[in-house]
């Protein structure tokens, strides 16, 4: 199915600028018929909107903020990829995604968080979106990021 980018722009999503990497690495590569993104962050305009640990308390990350903050690194990534194909019309499947989730000791929640990106997934690209996925919480993220998505895409 194309018309993603027409999709997005029914849903009201912009893809914003491609993330710049904070380390030595590329946003995406293509092989063969797959683009890999990097691990994206939830930047918003250069800053990341919250840093620390996801879980309830005082301190923490709410697991309902981390979950829109997937949903911010989806789109960074669909960024990578679009910069990478020229257009997300190219997309035949999203096939894996994997995300990270800064988690309190306690905190065993990281599928819902990382649903925010699963489900903007699916609200774009429909059943082309739904994909294998892993959820890991993990004690620390790059420049202390609640949670980090990275995808691999299908495309013709």
């Amino acid at each position: 199915m194309a018309g993603y980018e027409a999709r997005l722009a029914e849903l009201g999503i912009e893809l914003p600028a491609v993330a710049a990497p904070v380390a030595a690495y590329v946003p995406a590569v293509v092989t063969g018929s797959y683009v890999y993104t990097s691990g994206q962050l939830p930047f918003v305009a250069g800053a990341l909107p919250a840093s620390g640990k996801v879980g309830e308390g005082d301190g923490l990350v709410p697991a309902d903020d981390a979950k829109g903050y997937a949903r911010t690194c989806a789109l960074n990534a669909l960024a990578a990829v679009r910069a990478e194909l020229g257009s997300l019309d190219r997309v035949t499947r999203i096939v894996k995604l994997v995300g990270f989730v800064a988690s309190d000791p306690a905190f065993t929640g990281q599928p819902g968080v990382i649903n925010g990106a699963s489900e903007v997934l699916g609200a774009i690209f429909g059943d082309a979106g739904r994909h294998a996925r892993s959820a890991v919480g993990v004690a620390v993220l790059p420049l202390d990021a609640p949670v980090e998505v990275e995808l691999v895409v299908e495309f013709a």
